[in-house]
């Protein structure tokens, strides 16, 4: 299991990797490794091929989706790309192993109407809590950011006079992102009450009211929670937001490849999937408008 745990440091330290995604990958790397233990009395690193077929077959066998076991694929790819590259391992088992083809899902979003009231008009307290609250909503949906993303900016990424913000993404890949006016505010209002606060981790620009760095669940229960006082979609995370900004970018003529930059997407095609909901928008007023439609 050590071999895991390096791997797991080495997504979170050096790749960045989320939470969320190393959770994931400890989940299914443990599952396989004491499925390898029962079945074949051998250890991870000298798992073979047949072993994994066998593994994706008894998961598939479970009730497990298709989505689920290309995730369990993709972990597998990871781990064992890791410790080829570390000469863990002769040859990598899972080169012939392929992901099966899945329908992608429309990424949901929240209507304009709906973030204005989210934005404007629900009832926070008008303290640091209160405030900081407001201002994790505002940023993910002004900027589009990661959870992970946001919650590792510092102080120093913080630019208010050039109306700009720095975040380090995937890989550490690092972006700077356009703070809107209104954000500009926000932004300015909480650092008064910030310098009230009893901050223990100084060098983080958000912080808990105990003033310590803030953790992923933390800002996910906030959101879930502001989230549910204007939307019944199912999701209700901070991606949603994300997905949101995205989409609203779109449909008020922002081009594609400003929008990659800004989400800080390596290919095109990750993000050309918010120009459905674009479509279908377009389709609704086409038939609309059109004396023929």
């Amino acid at each position: 299991m050590k071999l895991i745990q390096n791997y797991l440091d080495y997504l979170s330290l050096e790749k960045r990797y989320s939470h969320h995604t190393i959770k994931a990958y400890n989940t299914d790397l443990t599952i396989f490794a004491l499925f390898l233990k029962d079945v074949y009395d051998t250890k991870i690193h000298k798992a073979s091929h047949k072993m994994i077929r066998s593994w994706l077959v008894e998961e598939l066998n479970k009730g497990n989706s298709a989505t689920t076991i290309n995730r369990k694929i993709t972990s597998l790819k990871s781990f064992y790309k890791y410790l080829l590259k570390l000469k863990k391992v002769d040859s990598n088992p899972t080169l012939k192993i392929i992901s099966s083809k899945t329908s992608k899902k429309l990424p949901q979003f929240i209507g304009v109407e709906d973030m204005h009231v989210l934005l404007n008009k629900l009832e926070l307290k008008d303290d640091f809590s209160g405030l900081r609250d407001k201002l994790i909503i505002e940023i993910f949906y002004s900027t589009g950011i990661r959870l992970s993303e946001l919650i590792n900016i510092k102080i120093v990424d913080v630019d208010v006079k050039k109306s700009q913000i720095k975040v380090l993404g995937k890989r550490n890949k690092e972006r700077v992102i356009p703070l809107i006016f209104e954000l500009r505010k926000s932004i300015e209002k909480y650092f008064v009450l910030r310098m009230k606060q009893n901050v223990i981790d100084r060098s983080f620009f958000l912080i808990t009211d105990s003033g310590k760095k803030l953790n992923p669940s933390m800002v996910y229960r906030k959101v879930n929670n502001l989230l549910n006082g204007v939307t019944t979609l199912s999701q209700k995370s901070p991606h949603i937001l994300r997905h949101t900004f995205a989409t609203h970018m779109l449909n008020n003529g922002a081009d594609l490849n400003t929008i990659k930059e800004l989400l800080g997407h390596t290919s095109l095609s990750a993000t050309e999937v918010y120009t459905h909901n674009t479509v279908d928008k377009l389709k609704k007023i086409f038939n609309k408008a059109h004396p023929r439609a």
